[in-house]
């Protein structure tokens, strides 16, 4: 069977907008940034599954409840859904940087899960986000990084306004 490449995706911030920490109570509908949508779909277009990870510490501080991740997920993955756009499968991390786990981005534990759950080619696969944690993930996999309005300190990493702008250096 053939290895697939993957668009390891950052979801708040990337995909969806961003709030504060205690904005996010009660938030079960997603907002997508602008162009996500078509540019999901040029990416699984261009051959590439989409895997969300996202560290979602709010969990374990009590800010949201997980039935509320839950939700939001649910509604996330039905509006891709309504606009044609399968997500391979999401990963997410619910600790807080004191629990040491090893799941919590920039740590390789979601990514190193996936790839026991599906044949990755690591090689073709890229990861994008807009935190450093998301740089620090794809650099322990020496993975092409993006990052959406996210200045990296290294050259070999690409500045993009959204995940539009990937499309350019995929095609």
């Amino acid at each position: 069977m053939n290895k697939i490449k993957v668009a390891f995706l950052d979801r708040d911030g990337t995909i969806t907008k961003e709030y504060q920490d205690e904005e996010w109570e009660n938030k079960t509908i997603p907002e997508f940034l602008q162009g996500t949508l078509p540019a999901l779909k040029k990416i699984t277009d261009l051959g590439y599954k989409i895997i969300i990870i996202t560290n979602q510490g709010l969990i374990s501080q009590g800010i949201i409840k997980l039935e509320d991740y839950e939700k939001y997920t649910e509604n996330l993955i039905k509006e891709l859904k309504k606009n044609k756009i399968e997500v391979l499968d999401i990963f997410f991390c619910p600790h807080t940087k004191e629990e040491n786990c090893n799941c919590k981005k920039p740590k390789p534990g979601m990514i190193l899960e996936a790839c026991k759950k599906y044949d990755i080619d690591i090689d073709k696969s890229f990861v994008a986000g807009d935190r450093t944690s998301d740089e620090g993930l794809a650099k322990y996999f020496n993975m092409t990084f993006f990052g959406v309005n996210y200045t990296s300190k290294n050259p070999k990493n690409k500045r993009v306004k959204n995940l539009e702008e990937i499309i350019q250096y995929l095609e």
